[in-house]
């Protein structure tokens, strides 16, 4: 029989299997929450993470036009460690930054990420200026692909090129932008290599859905 207590061979694995179902569960990583709403405010709050996976993250997502800043958000919220980076897009006239950061104890995402300025790396990708696709662009900071995005609307095709961080070109986050919005985005490494002309289109067209499936998947 399996649970034959005389034997003592049988009674110590019993006696193991009960101290590890008794041990005291982990207590759920608590984490300060903030998702703010488009005039960048909101009300923190806490929540537990559903995982022990999950770190508490801050991030800031900066958007600006030309060199002007638009839009400067914060958000908190609990996080997998593979979505704490440092990103951006860059279609020349507009740019989208995200800096965000993780750690382990409870609540300890307190203060906000730091805003995150950036330099230029070596690499170049085409940019649209006017109807004219074929203009050079120097990629900043982590930007290491270069983009393409094709959208028709009304039978009229618009195109917006540039460089972007390797995060934004993932087959979710592709799939993802065009579930949300039919925009058809591709990405390539390599100077140059989004190559094909078009007239520029939207400028914000990709923030919403590619921010939204960085920090909220």
């Amino acid at each position: 029989q399996l649970w034959n207590f005389p034997n003592p061979d049988n009674m110590y694995f019993f006696t193991l299997v009960l101290g590890l179902w008794l041990l005291p569960k982990a207590d759920a990583l608590q984490c300060y929450e903030c998702l703010p709403n488009i005039y960048g405010s909101c009300i923190e709050t806490t929540s537990e993470c559903s995982s022990q996976d999950y770190q508490c993250a801050s991030a800031r997502v900066t958007t600006f036009l030309g060199d002007s800043k638009v839009s400067d958000f914060t958000f908190k919220k609990c996080a997998q460690a593979k979505d704490c980076f440092k990103g951006s897009f860059n279609y020349g006239i507009s740019q989208t930054r995200i800096n965000s950061s993780c750690c382990t104890g409870n609540l300890c995402n307190t203060k906000p990420a730091p805003y995150s300025g950036l330099v230029s790396n070596g690499r170049q990708c085409f940019t649209c200026k006017g109807t004219d696709c074929t203009q050079p662009l120097n990629c900043e900071g982590s930007e290491d692909h270069c983009i393409k995005a094709t959208v028709t609307v009304g039978g009229v095709t618009t195109i917006l090129k540039g460089c972007t961080s390797m995060q934004f070109c993932s087959g979710d986050a592709i799939a993802q932008t065009a579930h949300m919005t039919g925009v058809d985005v591709s990405c390539c490494q390599g100077n140059f290599c989004n190559s094909a002309s078009g007239p520029i289109g939207g400028l914000l067209l990709l923030t919403v859905p590619l921010i939204s499936f960085i920090l909220f998947s």
